[in-house]
């Protein structure tokens, strides 16, 4: 069958290349096009644009780069049509995949959705639309199923894709020799995959590596980024800036400071007692203020249903705040040991899912293939 695949951010494109290996356990001999990275290029899929040209954050920043997306919304409808596949599995990444599901939905093609777009927290009224457009969804948080079940809406949970990351990660030993052995324990800093999230949050969370001369700061820089973001981390002694190496660092770390998203959960799965950052421009900040729904920003607090992790959201997030919330889980504690507590709970709501095989099988199902 041919499969057009798009994500739109590098979460997506590692779990985009996850589902193309379990779909072609199904289906040998899949064609696969996509919009992603290079995961999903490597993966087997066939490269139509990379995510580094679409990731774009935020209600003022869509808004400066508005003739690019609109350029980019074209272009992949007429890729769509041109392609003339099976399928379109969409993948996060709501504003513009959800445009291109009433697309698909109009013409005729049929629309799976991998990773639902985070409307429980704002705009719930797009689950009339996604109920509308795509045929099948693949939800990866344990609430969510709730949540579609308000709109009469039946969708599958096949758990959570950092699920299966974390579990096939195998510690690199040439990165232990060269930061680990006889140097201080680590702090991981992990600022975000997302030029705004690093230009933003990067220079508060470095203004306090003076307060921890003890620790070495281990900044998880991502390579799709350009390097100069990454200039107010390499003017401190004992910081280092690593490349592509988030799981390595968030392995050998005693404590995190982690700008919200993805990486709060993944420093959760690793069991690192971590700090939540969030900065935006003022303009979107005052926005989403208005729109937000939920009482939390982290998805470990998010799925916990309660405070396990300190969230500094914009002005909290300020060098006296983040030396203290860090002070306070660096060194063994009852706040480190909270932390903890809740990590164990949380992977207890997550089950133990195999969400690339699951949603792979499902959709294999609904597609009809031959078992």
């Amino acid at each position: 069958m041919r499969y057009y695949i798009i994500a739109g951010e590098r979460s997506g494109d590692l779990h985009g290349a996850n589902l193309i290996r379990a779909l072609r356990q199904h289906d040998t001999q899949a064609e696969i096009r996509c919009w992603g990275g290079d995961a999903m290029q490597q993966a087997g899929g066939e490269l139509v644009k990379h995510y580094r040209d679409l990731a774009f954050m935020g209600f003022w920043e869509v808004l400066t780069n508005l003739p690019t997306i609109l350029h980019n919304i074209k272009y992949c409808k007429k890729d769509l049509i041109q392609y003339k596949p099976d399928v379109l599995i969409l993948i996060d990444y709501p504003g513009f995949n959800l445009r291109m599901a009433k697309f698909a939905h109009k013409r005729g093609l049929r629309v799976f959705y991998y990773i639902s777009p985070k409307i429980w927290a704002w705009n719930t009224g797009r689950a009339r639309q996604i109920k509308a457009n795509i045929d099948r969804m693949f939800v990866i948080l344990p609430f969510e199923q709730a949540f579609y079940q308000q709109y009469d809406y039946q969708v599958d949970y096949v758990g959570n894709p950092l699920l299966d990351a974390v579990r096939s990660f195998a510690p690199d030993i040439a990165f232990q020799q060269q930061y680990l052995e006889n140097k201080p324990p680590a702090i991981a800093v992990l600022p975000g995959s997302r030029k705004q999230e690093v230009a933003s949050i990067l220079s508060v969370m470095m203004t306090i590596t003076e307060a921890f001369p003890s620790y070495q700061f281990l900044v998880a820089a991502v390579d799709n980024l350009p390097d100069e973001l990454y200039a107010p981390a390499r003017q401190q002694p004992n910081v280092a800036v690593i490349t592509n190496k988030t799981y390595d660092i968030l392995h050998a770390a005693q404590a995190a400071i982690v700008t919200s998203g993805t990486a709060t959960l993944e420093a959760g799965l690793f069991e690192v007692p971590q700090v939540v950052c969030y900065k935006t421009s003022g303009f979107t900040y005052r926005i989403i203020k208005t729109l937000i729904k939920v009482p939390y920003i982290s998805l470990v607090n998010l799925i916990a249903g309660r405070k396990v992790v300190p969230e500094l959201i914009q002005g909290e997030l300020n060098t006296g705040r983040l030396q203290q919330e860090l002070a306070a889980i660096v060194e063994t504690s009852p706040a480190r040991q909270q932390q903890l507590e809740g990590y164990a709970s949380l992977k207890k709501i997550m089950g133990d899912h195999r969400p690339s095989e699951q949603a792979a099988s499902l959709m294999a199902d609904y597609l009809h293939l031959p078992a």
